[in-house]
């Protein structure tokens, strides 16, 4: 069986195809400034084979028309009949209340995720425009289904996901905590366990996804019962361009004292923060580590409230679960970053971590390990993350048992 896995933006569109036959990725591309002018779209073969085209795609189904003719294409395609195409499988940001696990796409699904746009109104929007879009280019016939980042937090208790604002909040307008990133936590729990030859069900684990957008989350029998962000991406810890966590305060007086609407601080708080708003550098963490090499000294501060942060919710995380049998580093700063894990690790020497400085090293760029010594009381592992296969396998799974 193979299965197109779809990643719609608001202007881009990500896939995969994968031969579920092995779970082989035969192609991925990017279809980039869907909309706009300078539309391209970046496509790569598993054996190397590599295009990149810029031609107008005014619409999210100009995109799939250029991924179908990529992945027929005689020099750089993978298949030879779109037939050969079983399934796709979409990843959906927010499932809210309504979707506690991925679903066969139907008119009520539809519906449903249309329901949740306001909770996200880009990424949603987005989404639903690419399940319908692939619906045009690819015909009815063809199952699809769809995977929400948000899923695998639905097993958080309310306690956790609660906010302490009037009840009718969460009554009217579904105002909680939903989390996201479920699909990679999701994915490296699960093989943290196989690492560790244990039954995830008696494992506490706490999963890190340390990229541009980041997020914690704390899994107690393979359930998640925290995770660090929130209503929307914006919560929990410092991120490439997000606040994460402050003060509601902050918010209400920078706005009072600029003059800025509700819309203009959301810009502030949600792409001019972060380690962008503190290092006046750049959004890109390897931007940030070579200033910080070379002196600057607010690049070093975005670097050092960024590993406080990062320790401080994993120490609060130990605390809810009440003990951690391991900690899973995964993402692009997680797998890539030596020094944001080592620096991490350090603060939680209090609890018994220790890292082994030279695995730490060779753990970069796809490799998989544990970097602990053995005897830290809390097992460290890097594991590369891989939503893109967790949405192969639902698909594969509800196709199949439909």
């Amino acid at each position: 069986m193979k299965i197109l896995v779809i990643n719609a933006g608001s202007s881009s569109l990500k896939y995969q195809l994968i031969d579920m036959n092995g779970e082989k990725m035969l192609a991925k591309g990017n279809c980039e400034r869907i909309g706009m002018d300078g539309s391209v779209i970046t496509h790569k073969t598993a054996d190397g084979r590599e295009r990149k085209l810029e031609t107008p795609m005014p619409d999210h189904i100009a995109a799939f028309m250029q991924v179908k003719d990529a992945l027929l294409d005689s020099e750089v395609g993978v298949i030879k009949s779109l037939d050969e195409v079983s399934a796709i499988g979409h990843r959906v940001v927010q499932g809210g209340a309504i979707f506690s696990k991925s679903v066969i796409v139907d008119d009520e699904v539809m519906k449903g995720i249309e329901e949740l746009i306001p909770l996200a109104p880009l990424h949603n929007k987005a989404n639903l425009q690419g399940v319908q879009a692939c619906i045009e280019v690819f015909g009815e016939n063809v199952p699809e289904v769809v995977v929400f980042d948000t899923s695998f937090h639905s097993t958080m208790p309310a306690k956790a996901y609660m906010y302490a604002v009037p009840y009718e909040y969460y009554e009217k307008y579904n105002v909680r905590k939903y989390g996201f990133h479920g699909t990679s936590h999701r994915f490296v729990s699960a093989e943290c366990a196989k690492l560790m030859g244990k039954d995830i069900k008696d494992l506490k684990l706490i999963t890190c996804h340390l990229g541009n957008g980041s997020s914690i989350t704390a899994i107690d029998g393979g359930k998640v019962i925290d995770t660090s962000m929130g209503l929307t991406p914006l919560d929990g810890f410092m991120m490439g361009t997000r606040t994460g966590t402050l003060d509601p305060s902050v918010v209400t007086f920078i706005a009072s004292k600029c003059g800025y609407t509700v819309d203009e601080m959301s810009e502030i708080l949600n792409k001019k923060s972060g380690l962008l708003g503190i290092s006046g550098v750049s959004s890109d963490d390897r931007d940030v580590t070579k200033a910080a090499q070379e002196g600057n000294a607010r690049a070093k501060l975005a670097h050092e409230m960024l590993r406080y942060q990062i320790a401080k919710f994993i120490g609060g995380y130990y605390v809810a679960l009440g003990g951690c049998d391991a900690m899973v580093f995964t993402a692009g700063l997680g797998e890539n970053q030596p020094s944001h894990r080592q620096a991490v690790c350090d603060y939680l020497k209090c609890f018994g971590v220790e890292i082994d400085s030279e695995l730490n090293e060779k753990c970069i760029r796809g490799n998989v390990g544990i970097i602990s010594t053995p005897d830290s009381k809390i097992k460290v592992f890097v594991i590369p993350t891989n939503e893109e296969l967790v949405i192969a396998r639902d698909t594969k799974e509800l196709v199949e048992n439909r």
